[in-house]
């Protein structure tokens, strides 16, 4: 079994890496998982045909009110230089590349340069880090980061100085499902194995413990704590939001430009 990230099926699928689902051997998954924030899905797995959505979530602004005096609402905020040194960017490039292109109102998905965006922000930037942003920011070492909003739903339990926003130029919806590689040797353990992670109170205390978002239908109605169970952060209304978009895979080119962008942002 593996879990791999939404525009990493895509590049599975194409490369014939992967199984066809068989749901009737997994039938926790055909009951529990539910459709209603998973059309994005649709843009790399059609139908869910090869793989079965984990967790999910999006990608925002988690900053610290006692810091920030303004409303937040926007990627601009990550360019004011009111911020200086307060600032936590994802060491990643599809992330960092989309925060630049959507506060263009690019898409997340082009090869437009957002190069030079990024680099006359990088002389505000703290630190560009991955796990790092929950730690500085329950801390107070910044004023503002971009995070994944499973990480903001632990921080804010640490620290409820912190809120999490979507801005309003869109952001990322990211998707992490399970697949079946078409080699897997054991395919009956690995339907099992996505079986039993899909029942309810399984898919509950995964979701207690990672704090991402589950697509478990059954699992969220078992949720006792009713501002988690509703919790805008954990569960949001799509359809509240605008520009939205998931990672497409862009293809080897896409791929290496990407990275050699990417190395110059870091490099200056």
């Amino acid at each position: 079994v593996v879990c791999p990230s939404d525009y990493m099926i895509r590049k599975m699928i194409d490369n014939d890496l992967l199984s066809e689902i068989n749901y009737d051997h997994i039938p926790n998954a055909k009951e529990h998982i539910g459709s209603q924030d998973f059309e994005q899905s649709r843009e790399f797995d059609p139908e869910n045909a090869y793989s079965i959505p984990y967790c999910w979530g999006t990608v925002g602004i988690l900053y610290n009110k006692t810091m920030v005096d303004e409303p937040v609402d926007s990627w601009d905020i990550l360019w004011d230089e009111k911020y200086a040194d307060n600032i936590l960017m994802q060491d990643s490039v599809r992330d960092a590349f989309m925060v630049a292109l959507k506060r263009d109102g690019a898409s997340m998905n082009s090869l437009d340069e957002a190069k030079d965006a990024l680099i006359a922000q990088k002389p505000l930037v703290q630190a560009y880090v991955i796990d790092q942003v929950r730690d500085k920011m329950i801390g107070g070492e910044a004023a503002l980061g971009v995070i994944y909003s499973g990480e903001a739903i632990y921080t804010q339990r640490e620290n409820p100085d912190l809120e999490y926003v979507i801005p309003k130029e869109g952001t990322n919806v990211w998707i992490d499902s399970w697949v079946i590689p078409k080699n897997a040797p054991n395919r009956e353990n690995a339907e099992k194995f996505i079986d039993y992670m899909c029942r309810p109170e399984i898919a509950l205390k995964n979701f207690q413990y990672i704090t991402y978002s589950t697509p478990n239908e059954g699992a969220r109605e078992l949720i006792e704590d009713e501002d988690i169970k509703n919790s805008p952060i954990a569960f949001p209304d799509l359809s509240q939001y605008e520009n939205l978009e998931t990672f497409s895979y862009l293809g080897e080119e896409g791929d290496a430009l990407y990275s050699e962008l990417w190395k110059e942002v870091k490099s200056e």
